[in-house]
């Protein structure tokens, strides 16, 4: 073992202290410009302590929302961005299980060519194939509904490949003694493999449910109603409204609480999220 002394702890130390600055600072000025009266920003200072309108500022956004920028209040937003990020996060976890499930543990014609199908789609970015699922989305008439917002985002070439790479690790004799038991394919499933998959799924949902609640592209292509904005949409509209200069004070207020939702979701599941990430042995 490696003994840090003096100045090697102390060098240590500071560029902790340094990145968590990094990071810290600007949530820490989005906090304080939050509270601000209108105008304070646009002086040409930062504000470095809080205001006397947190409270005022926070209630016009949850209740009235942004006129000058078209958008509605930040709650509905926020429920918007929260219906679609759940119903992201949850059909990725169940379509990506399912799947490496009958990948591994049955056998039919041609499973690791569709494996590789399915991989395959790693290639191909939302922005590559997003007219073509715009246009099916359109003839199918889900435009600006809670469906267009998420099914053509739901499947995962990632968790596929994740979830079938685990399963490939159980061993085949706690398969063989399931079957022994008179256990068929879905009791296998559901009593042993899902128990046995939960940090990974604690995991995979924490990464997902991130990655629906900060879509942009995808909400503002199919959104034109603004009850069905999501709440990254409602910040970029606030910063391009056509009246006026930017409302920071209210701009900051939306930026803060759209931060809330996935911080809380990262400690909740803080610890089944590390132990997906790093556990190797089940």
């Amino acid at each position: 073992m490696v003994e840090r002394k003096g100045w090697h702890s102390i060098f240590s130390h500071a560029i902790l202290i340094l990145g968590v600055i990094a990071v810290v600072f600007p949530i820490y000025v989005a906090i304080i410009a939050s509270t601000q009266p209108p105008g304070s920003f646009l002086r040409g200072t930062i504000p470095l302590v809080p205001g006397g309108r947190g409270w005022e500022n926070y209630q016009d956004m949850f209740e009235i929302g942004l006129r000058s920028a078209g958008t509605p209040p930040i709650s509905l937003m926020m429920f918007n961005s929260l219906v679609m990020a759940l119903a992201i996060t949850i059909g990725k976890l169940a379509i990506s299980i399912i799947s490496a499930f009958a990948i591994v543990y049955f056998r039919f014609p041609f499973r690791i060519f569709f494996f590789w199908v399915i991989f395959v789609t790693l290639m191909l970015p939302v922005e590559v194939r997003i007219v073509p699922t715009f246009q099916v989305v359109a003839d199918l008439g889900m435009l600006n509904s809670f469906a267009g917002l998420s099914i053509p985002l739901i499947a995962s070439a990632t968790a596929t490949f994740l979830f079938r790479q685990f399963f490939m690790t159980v061993p085949e004799e706690l398969m063989e003694a399931a079957r022994v038991d008179g256990a068929g394919p879905f009791k296998f499933f559901k009593d042993i493999l899902l128990p046995l998959s939960i940090t990974n799924i604690a995991a995979l949902f924490v990464i997902m449910f991130i990655y629906g609640w900060n879509q942009y592209l995808w909400p503002l292509l199919i959104t034109t109603d603004s009850n069905y904005y999501t709440i990254v949409m409602g910040i970029q509209r606030m910063l391009n409204a056509a009246e006026g200069d930017p409302q920071w004070h209210l701009i900051m207020a939306t930026v803060v609480a759209a931060a809330l939702p996935p911080v809380i979701v990262v400690l909740v599941m803080q610890r089944l999220f590390v132990k997906g990430l790093t556990e190797t042995e089940k």
